[in-house]
């Protein structure tokens, strides 16, 4: 007697900790760089350079680098800078141990930088970092069995999603972007904005298909232009192949993927001039594949001439709940900060998605959160100067998902589809959004599997306690395995004897029960 067994793969997450670290400093503007009179934008990224577990905690080492667009002192005209500030940090992380691999996340919750002086800038980070452990597992579950001698079984389905594959992996990308006819050439790049709309993953035969938009945005010196910075901006398709060993059409794609390296050059067109922006962005991607299937197990054994133990093992199986997309509408209008220097022209808009509860509600997902608009504009105060304002939206949006329990598990990855900035006056600004919330959510439900089976000789002196012929009445929620299980009979002994066409009994039937010779 000997079970057949199928090896299930799954995926789990052991282990989760999280801080936030205040990073600060005050930087220097380079000596070749002219002075600022007036923040205008800047933006955060955070690197890590080693993750590391020792017993219990979580080594984190790397580096911030803020980089920040200013107002120079030369009426018109825009510089930028980077500052870099070092971080190491050791987190409490429960269950971890030394070699262990350690997933990392990281948003920046608040970023102020401010003027000091003209030459002096301070710079001041709220970093949270996410980590998390995650565990692959492989648990044999008994799916059939070869016998020779009489033995009953019975088997249950169950509704699984099996982790198949789950890598990190890159995408590069290389778009050109020539200047439209009516700008002048590049001298210098001063400023790059590069943003990704659209995204989309699908699995093929040993591959993963890419497509999206790829949105960028330059402020420029132009040759021979020294009365004040220009601005281009252009919005491209791309689409592309990822080699994926293993992967196949039927599985469902969780990919997540966040702008790594971006390398922007200024090269020559046809002519010879300095008009074709080169924009060399790399996609860090986290991919993990799943598979549905139909998972049908041994749910229990006994056997008619011999004693048979199951022995079961608590597993958690994870079924799909839901794998699909929506979308949460902005519409709002917003003052500038600085009235006193009223907008003449807009220049660029850009948003960031600050996110902030996610909560399991009743049929669904609410997620709260913020969106941040930084809009450049040309001011009207004669001097025509490029100015900023930045606008906080908060939003509130629910993923309907049916079924879902606080038991759940969710994974979401947000973008901004589409922002719209118009200007309604002078000071106040017409903001239109649709942000994208792609959510895949899995049911977890324990389950005790059959694993193996304890097989020996029927116990004689328990055999002669049960009566050779029997009517057995039926009570509440008894089965025909229940009762074939108690007398060790055959099912099919019992449909027989009592001329039943299915095993379907009720509370007050008679079941003739007459045990089968040994």
């Amino acid at each position: 007697m000997e079970l057949v067994k199928k090896k299930i793969h799954m995926d789990r997450i052991s282990s989760r900790a999280g801080t936030q670290v205040v990073l600060e400093e005050d930087v220097n503007i380079s000596d070749n760089k002219p002075d600022a009179v007036y923040l205008l934008n800047s933006k955060g990224e955070v690197i890590i350079e080693e993750i590391r577990a020792g017993e219990n905690t979580v080594s984190l080492r790397g580096r911030m680098v803020v980089s920040v667009l200013y107002l120079t002192d030369m009426e018109g005209t825009c510089a930028s800078m980077e500052a870099v500030i070092p971080y190491e940090e050791k987190v409490n992380m429960e269950g971890v141990a030394n070699g262990d691999t350690i997933l990392a996340d990281w948003t920046i919750e608040d970023l102020t930088v401010g003027l000091i002086n003209s030459r002096k800038l301070s710079t001041q980070a709220v970093v949270s970092f996410r980590l998390e452990m995650e565990e692959h597992i492989e648990q044999d579950a008994a799916v059939d069995i070869y016998h020779d001698e009489p033995v009953e079984y019975r088997k249950q389905t169950y509704p699984v999603v099996q982790l198949v594959l789950q890598k990190k992996d890159i995408f590069r990308l290389k778009e050109e972007m020539e200047l439209s006819g009516n700008l002048p050439n590049v001298f210098q790049t001063i400023w790059h904005h590069i943003t990704f709309d659209h995204v989309e993953f699908k699995a093929l035969e040993e591959k993963i298909s890419i497509q999206g938009e790829m949105k960028a945005f330059f402020l420029y010196e132009g040759e021979g232009d020294n009365d004040r910075t220009l601005w281009y901006e252009n919005t491209v398709p791309f689409s592309g192949i990822i080699e994926c060993h293993g992967c196949r059409e039927d599985m469902i794609p969780d990919i997540c993927y966040s702008l790594g390296q971006c390398s922007v050059e200024v090269r020559q067109d046809f002519d010879g001039e300095e008009r074709v922006f080169c924009v060399e962005p790399v996609l860090d991607l986290d991919i993990h594949l799943y598979e549905e299937e139909n998972l049908e197990v041994l749910s229990d054994i006994y056997g008619v001439q011999k004693e048979i133990e199951a022995l079961t093992t608590e597993v958690q199986l994870k079924s799909l709940l839901m794998n699909g997309s929506g979308k949460c509408k902005i519409a709002e209008h917003a003052k500038i900060q600085n009235t006193e220097m009223p907008m003449y022209q807009l220049i660029h808009s850009e948003g960031e998605i600050q996110l902030g509860e996610q909560t399991v509600v009743e049929n669904g997902i609410a997620v709260t959160g913020t969106l941040i608009v930084t809009t450049l504009y040309l001011c009207g105060n004669g001097s025509k100067s490029l100015y900023s304002t930045k606008n906080e939206i908060p939003f509130r949006y629910v993923a309907e998902v049916e079924n879902i329990t606080p038991t759940s598990i969710f994974r979401l990855h947000y973008s901004i589809e589409q922002l719209t900035v118009t200007m309604l006056d002078s000071d106040e600004l017409d903001v239109k959004a649709a942000l994208q919330f792609k959510t895949i959510v899995f049911a977890v439900q324990k389950s005790d599997l059959i694993t193996d089976i304890k097989v020996e000789e029927l116990d004689l002196n328990k055999l002669s306690e049960l009566p050779g012929m029997v009517i057995y009445i039926a009570g509440a929620g008894d089965t025909l395995w229940d009762i074939g299980k108690r007398y060790y009979v055959p099912i099919a002994q019992l449909k027989e004897v009592n001329e039943l066409a299915s095993e379907e009994i009720k509370a007050g039937d008679k079941i003739l029960v007459v045990k089968g010779s040994l």
